[in-house]
């Protein structure tokens, strides 16, 4: 896979923010050498995030993100400003752009209090327009975006804030050694897209490859087939969720089974707290609300499993009709309050920020949250097994 076939959720995510007219559309064409954004001196051209995946070096594959100002006003200032927050929600690097004349403004500082720990740099952008250019600091740096002055400096400082140092992360990898063969059962039904994988069979397999591992892809119909023609029990099955029941059945228990949502969401840092919340599907009444929440957006089909399939089989393994809400994409609300259960889909289209974002409002609000292949395998009884890999997990189901 090249550098240009990298998932989106995958790069590495910079956002650049600041006050209206603090050069941050300047500033982001001029680090990635494109004309990304529109550039105006009036305040508030930039009234959505613009996004675009790109390679930048050296940082390599990145999604650049370019915010409306922090300071917009009146009604619709208010929905862009929102905007914002969104972004900053699957921003891995923020970039705060400030007027070097101006300097940082109460808002830039109130900016600063929402990052926490999140790793940032303070972009000073006009600093062609003072007399002498204070020396860059760990945190911050002047640059000119009409001049070029330190633009490719500010790069290099974003570089070293990426952590290329940090672990590696792996899907699978880590579960098998060389030579292991893994047997991965791929549904290919009406919900399958045409011609290609979803993006968590792809990451599974380009893993298992990279692991030098043997993997055998075959169907939820041909798995007990598949498994008679080897001569050695696979080392682990991996299916969809969906049809994970199915293949349950023709898998011997000796043989580690678990699914590509839960491989997914253990890479992502958030599976202990989907199996502390699947523990609240038990739990639902008639009065309760389930967010069901998608982070990419598609055609929804008549057997939909986030809109039907879904709300059917919470409403029979509970006894109860909950109320559904449902969002899709970048939307999740601030506000949990009236929330039972957040519902969340695998989460492949988001970066790993943006799902510990989502994750961190839920925990804060008090409100259990769990993902579509947890919540499967719970409601079809069978979360002890899609768990059998990891043996440190299975006492949470305990608690």
């Amino acid at each position: 896979m090249g550098l240009q076939d990298t998932p989106t959720g995958e790069r590495l995510h910079i956002g650049f923010f600041g006050l209206r007219n603090a050069g941050k559309s300047s500033l982001v064409n001029a680090v990635t050498g494109q004309d990304l954004s529109v550039v105006s001196e009036v305040k508030g051209t930039t009234t959505d995030p613009v996004q675009k995946s790109m390679e930048l070096l050296p940082l390599g594959p990145v999604v650049i993100l370019d915010t409306p100002g922090l300071d917009d006003e009146g009604e619709l200032g208010e929905k862009r400003v929102q905007k914002t927050r969104q972004a900053l929600a699957k921003t891995d690097i923020a970039v705060l752009v400030v007027d070097a004349a101006a300097g940082l403004t109460d808002a830039d500082r109130a900016f600063l209090e929402l990052l926490g720990d999140r790793p940032h740099l303070i972009a000073y952008n006009k600093a062609d327009l003072l007399g002498t250019v204070p020396v860059e600091t760990a945190d911050a740096i002047h640059v000119s975006a009409k001049t070029g002055l330190n633009v490719h400096a500010l790069k290099e400082k974003i570089g070293r804030l990426a952590k290329k140092d940090a672990p590696e992360k792996r899907v699978i990898a880590d579960l098998v050694k060389p030579g292991d063969r893994v047997v991965l059962v791929i549904p290919v039904d009406e919900s399958a897209p045409k011609g290609r994988l979803i993006l968590p069979q792809q990451l599974v397999l380009r893993d298992l490859l990279d692991a030098h591992c043997t993997a055998i892809c075959c169907q939820p119909q041909e798995v007990k087939a598949t498994l008679s023609a080897l001569a050695q029990p696979p080392t682990l099955v991996v299916t969809d969720s969906q049809a994970f029941g199915a293949v349950a059945r023709d898998v011997p228990e000796d043989i580690l089974l678990t699914s590509f949502s839960i491989l997914l969401a253990r890479y992502k840092g958030v599976l202990p707290l989907l199996i502390r919340g699947a523990a609240q599907l038990g739990k639902l009444r008639d009065s309760d609300t389930i967010l069901i929440s998608e982070g990419c957006t598609h055609h929804r089909q008549c057997n939909d499993i986030g809109t039907v399939k879904l709300p059917n089989w919470i409403r029979e393994f509970t006894g109860a009709s909950p109320n559904f809400r449902f969002t899709s994409g970048g939307e999740f609300p601030e506000d949990l309050t009236g929330i039972s259960l957040v519902l969340h889909c695998g989460g492949c289209m988001l970066n790993a920020e943006e799902m510990q974002s989502r994750m961190r409002r839920a925990k804060a609000s008090g409100t259990p949250v769990v993902n579509y292949g947890v919540a499967i395998a719970h409601l079809h009884g069978i979360l002890r097994r899609s768990l059998s890999p990891f043996p440190e997990l299975l006492k949470l189901l305990d608690e």
